[in-house]
């Protein structure tokens, strides 16, 4: 595959059994592949989609990156420490109003040197456009991230992450049967899914929604799929997916975004107080939840072999602070 990126992060990212919970769930074996370990800027998985990006980004000749997520977007924290480290603007609009203080992400990306913009209850890019449009006026030249970094640019960051875990399965002669992970704006999911044609690993993937919401208009089945059939084209994947194949779940996700309950203060406090690796209340405290629910209830065979990929996060966990203390 193409491999024309630029180096932000450190990889291989770890990949380690859950001694503890593989005991305490003993029909199962249970592993981590731990993307909160890549570095960029407390790291995170979006570091993998940013080595492409911003690699284009510099091919094209551009001295201005814009992107957009809500105020505590792991992504946005991520472009903004891409973007420092290879001495480019950096634009964020972020939903909601602008708070008094800072914290979690958005301190991070304040710190981080990022021209903060808060777009009220556009929290996916609807205004790109319109800065985009300003800034040119001025003489910068934009380059647009999407939501999440997820486009089939962004997506080759997990094809090429598949190739990796495909390297460290073989070094430990054992095999996945089963992918756990967080689903959000839909670039990892793609990128897996395209990943898995193109280097033949047989497990099955699992996507945990996070977000009820579309993305202007689209479902996040329709856009995974879209990426999909741009990588399979791009990378020349013999192997064809079908659009009845974008599986996600949505067991987990029904109070929606960024709202915290007690399913992912229970997995936060199971996964920290077992194995000391901790989660964050949004994404990956929701994912991790949704498998325990599966290894609780048998709902996969029993003797499978189980796979967490970490997506990052920790800064939000400061953001709740309040609720996590008084629960745990």
């Amino acid at each position: 595959m193409n491999k024309n990126k630029i180096d932000l992060g450190f990889f291989p990212t770890p990949f380690q059994k859950l001694e503890t919970l593989s005991k305490l769930y003993p029909d199962y074996g249970i592993y981590i592949k731990r993307d909160d370990n890549t570095g960029l800027a407390s790291g995170g998985n979006k570091t993998r989609k940013l080595e492409f990006l911003i690699q284009q980004a510099l091919e094209e000749g551009c001295d201005t990156v814009i992107t957009a997520g809500a105020q505590q977007s792991n992504h946005c924290r991520q472009t903004a420490a891409a973007c420092a480290k290879m001495g480019l603007q950096c634009h964020l609009l972020l939903g909601g109003d602008q708070p008094d203080t800072y914290d979690g992400n958005l301190l991070l990306s304040s710190l981080l040197g990022a021209a903060i913009h808060f777009t009220g209850k556009n929290r996916k890019g609807e205004d790109i456009k319109l800065l985009k449009e300003k800034l040119e006026r001025q003489g910068n030249k934009c380059f647009i991230i999407p939501y999440g970094g997820s486009n089939s640019i962004g997506a080759l960051g997990f094809v090429h992450a598949v190739e990796e875990l495909k390297q460290q399965l073989a070094e430990k002669a054992m095999t996945i049967d089963y992918i756990f992970f967080a689903s959000s704006s839909g670039g990892m999911q793609a990128g897996l899914t395209a990943g898995k044609a193109l280097y033949d690993l047989n497990a099955e993937l699992i996507p945990i929604s996070i977000d009820k919401d579309e993305t202007n208009g689209v479902s996040l089945e329709e856009v995974v799929f879209g990426i999909v059939q741009e990588l399979t084209s791009k990378l020349n994947i013999s192997k064809k997916t079908d659009s009845s194949e974008i599986i996600l779940n949505r067991d987990y996700d029904s109070a929606g975004y960024g709202v915290l309950t007690a399913n992912e203060r229970y997995a936060i406090d199971e996964l920290a107080k077992n194995e000391g690796i901790l989660l964050d209340p949004v994404y990956t405290g929701r994912a991790f939840y949704g498998m325990l629910d599966f290894l609780k209830n048998k709902k996969l065979p029993a003797q499978s072999n189980v796979l967490f990929w970490h997506t990052g996060g920790l800064p939000a966990v400061f953001t709740f602070a309040n609720e996590l203390s008084n629960t745990l």
